[in-house]
């Protein structure tokens, strides 16, 4: 075989399939967009760009593929995606991500739509919101965003999602957006009474169930999965305090497993929370619940 021949650089597609290929015998559940995504963030491109780089029958640079062998490496052993790339996307956004906070979900964008729905509906030229343990701050900064005349609260307790949260908020620059360090039970007394919107994606794993995904066991925070013996310790927190903050008509948004609405219904109702309410995500699962401050 000639040299020229023998030292070219594998094509992109060549590298894909490959790549696809190794993720799916690991068990990956989407192994070519994995594959795609990984590439495109070695190459500093869109999925749309790798795509079109195989289409045309481009070849990986040196070091590109490099700098690929070690994140297909991780990614085989479970490691999160979003931890190999550093961002995760959320609505119009993409959040820094990794060790140490909880990697927004795509379920969690319909959990932010609720938020988004009652806050721009509120009847004050600034309402006000609160996102209680807001991790990446996912659903604060959605909220703060795409309701520009709102004031956003976000509270976080974790040391290690609060540096995520301060460079997300930094990154998007969301100055209708307040960050404070304090445990969702203690959060923003100077606030009570005047909330039109109270949201969260608090722990809620049981604590003897294990996530079957190596990437939420492995690699998410145990902190912000699990949520005491039934999972619902935090929402029975979120749902006091959350009557503390809001306002006579003010909305409560709680991200939950799809086996706990009834439940989390329950413990809204008898705290004195009217029309509670439990709302499908997109793969038709029970995702969220609400309710109105009466």
């Amino acid at each position: 075989m000639p040299d020229s021949v023998h030292s070219a650089p594998p094509t992109v597609a060549d590298v894909l399939r490959d790549t696809a290929a190794r993720f799916s015998s690991a068990g990956i559940p989407d192994p070519r967009v994995d594959a795609e995504l990984l590439l495109a963030h070695v190459l500093s491109t869109s999925r749309g760009g790798v795509q079109a780089a195989a289409i045309r029958g481009d070849r990986l640079p040196e070091a590109a593929a490099a700098a690929l062998t070690p994140l297909v490496d991780r990614r085989c052993a479970r490691e999160p995606l979003q931890h190999l790339t550093g961002r995760a996307p959320f609505r119009s956004m993409e959040l820094a991500v990794g060790p140490g906070v909880f990697v927004p979900r795509p379920e969690t964008e319909m959990v932010a739509q609720l938020a988004i729905d009652a806050l721009g509906s509120a009847a004050s030229p600034s309402p006000i919101a609160v996102d209680l343990g807001t991790g990446s701050g996912a659903i604060a900064l959605a909220m703060a965003t795409e309701v520009p005349h709102a004031r956003v609260f976000a509270a976080e307790n974790s040391v290690d999602a609060f540096i995520w949260t301060k460079e997300n908020v930094a990154r998007i620059g969301a100055t209708n957006l307040t960050l404070a360090f304090i445990d969702l039970a203690d959060a923003f007394p100077e606030l009570d009474g005047t909330v039109s919107v109270v949201a969260s994606n608090p722990p809620y794993v049981p604590d003897d169930a294990i996530p079957r995904d190596p990437e939420v066991r492995l690699y998410d925070p145990p902190a912000a999965l699990y949520g005491g013996p039934d999972g619902l310790d935090a929402v029975r927190v979120l749902s006091r305090v959350g009557l503390r903050l809001a306002h006579p008509g003010g909305t409560i948004v709680i991200e939950h497993g799809e086996w706990q609405g009834a439940a989390i219904r329950e413990i809204l109702t008898a705290d004195g929370w009217r029309a509670a309410a439990t709302h499908p995500d997109l793969t038709t699962r029970d995702r969220a619940t609400t309710a109105i401050h009466p």
